[in-house]
């Protein structure tokens, strides 16, 4: 591991809670294409594949900054735990529904609960934002090294979902994704030495962390990132499956995120300078540009060489995109404001996997991809537009109320 990386872990515990969010995190790449693949397995409609998971999807995205408000109030502890044990019962419903052939709206019904499900990406974050404080260099490698867990995540989630729910049987995919969130969140909620400490209640007046102009810019844009994401997991499932090779799908996937996990290693390594917000802008904008070539697909080796081309520009964006929340969110609020950008991928992604199945229903596979190619341009319009706000934060009562907290505590200290 280079020198940056093995810096960071250090820090007592940080190995075992980063450990316990890479289990944490599987389902993100897991649940979603997984339902897709057991749905089209069972009935053969990527329609209601594709708005399941966007049911799914869109759940989280409304549950999800409400469960992190929770725990920047209570603690990691007191909130995952029951969502996670209501998301995993949920999951356990569809999959009996599904299995028995029960009516469409016992699916939907399912899929929308088990969206309680927590931002275990965020709660990690938020760990590495408590220990490193302050010190910029170690935090931005901390959070490069997320980002190759969450692409580590979506190298394996997939391959593992996809061929198990077509080797094996089509409820073992999501099957596995519940039991990694399970594992994943009570293993890291029993580390209570490296748990953020929950912040006093009256410094969370001011309503939700979204009313920061620069996040309303950030989650925006990734609404329409999200559907990139969103769109490219189902139309390659059902352009494999048109050419013939339907479990390769997992494999194209991976490649997809072995080009981001890759890029988030060389960016964690570099001490850059200038502005995030003009290399976030550049990085939404490199993402727009590498739809094109799925336009272009006409076998699954070329997609597999476009789609690791167009993942190299995830990581690094990714990353300055937490960066940017953090300038832009107060630290009372702040596993809130990452959980939002979460919210707006979850958002995005709902909205482009069952345009996408629709797409795919009505005209095949390959005209599928123009919804990420759409995505991505709606996405570059966004970051444009919304520059100007991201180039320097803005100070909010609320953060200045935890400003002279903070004063005063240090104050106090300094007397005692």
């Amino acid at each position: 591991m280079p020198s940056p990386y093995r810096a960071i872990f250090a820090a007592p515990g940080s190995l075992a809670f980063s450990t316990a969010g890479l289990l944490g995190r599987m389902p993100l790449s897991m649940m979603g294409i997984g339902i897709v693949t057991m749905i089209s397995q069972i009935t053969g409609r990527y329609g209601l594949a594709g708005a399941l998971s966007a049911t799914l999807a869109m759940s989280a995205a409304v549950l999800g900054p409400q469960i992190s408000r929770l725990v920047d109030r209570h603690g990691q502890r007191r909130v995952l735990r029951p969502a996670t044990l209501a998301s995993v019962a949920a999951v356990a419903g569809l999959l009996v529904c599904a299995q028995q052939g029960m009516p469409d709206w016992t699916l939907f019904v399912f899929s929308a609960a088990a969206g309680c499900v927590p931002s275990v990406g965020a709660m990690t974050r938020a760990r590495w934002a408590a220990i490193y404080q302050g010190s910029g260099r170690e935090l931005h490698t901390a959070y490069s090294f997320e980002s190759i867990v969450d692409e580590v995540c979506f190298i394996f989630g997939p391959i593992v979902s996809i061929g198990l729910s077509t080797v094996w049987f089509p409820e073992a995919g999501p099957l596995l994704a519940a039991l990694f969130l399970f594992v994943g969140v009570w293993w890291l909620t029993a580390q209570r030495a490296t748990e953020p400490k929950p912040h006093p209640v009256e410094q969370h007046t001011g309503g939700s962390a979204l009313r920061s102009p620069g996040l309303q810019v950030l989650v925006a844009a990734f609404v329409a990132t999200g559907a990139i994401f969103g769109a490219v997991d189902v139309v390659t499932v059902a352009f494999a499956e048109e050419e013939g090779h339907k479990a390769a799908a997992s494999l194209v996937l991976a490649v997809y995120a072995l080009g981001s996990c890759l890029a988030g290693a060389v960016f964690g390594l570099l001490h850059l300078k200038g502005e995030p917000s003009r290399r976030w802008v550049l990085g939404v904008c490199a993402m727009a540009v590498s739809m094109i070539p799925l336009q272009l697909a006409g076998n699954l080796p070329f997609l597999a060489v476009a789609l690791f081309v167009a993942g190299l520009a995830i990581a690094p964006t990714m990353v300055t995109t937490m960066a940017l929340v953090e300038a832009h969110v107060p630290r009372s609020k702040l596993t809130e404001g990452m959980s939002w950008t979460s919210t707006g991928l979850a958002v995005g992604v709902a909205l482009g996997s069952s345009a996408a199945g629709w797409v795919v229903d009505a005209h095949g596979a390959a005209a599928g991809y123009a919804v990420p190619g759409i995505a991505g341009v709606l996405a570059a319009v966004v970051a444009f537009l919304g520059y100007r706000r991201l180039r320097r934060p803005v100070p909010t009562r609320e953060g200045q109320r935890e400003r002279d907290w903070q004063q005063s505590e240090e104050r106090e200290e300094h007397v005692a």
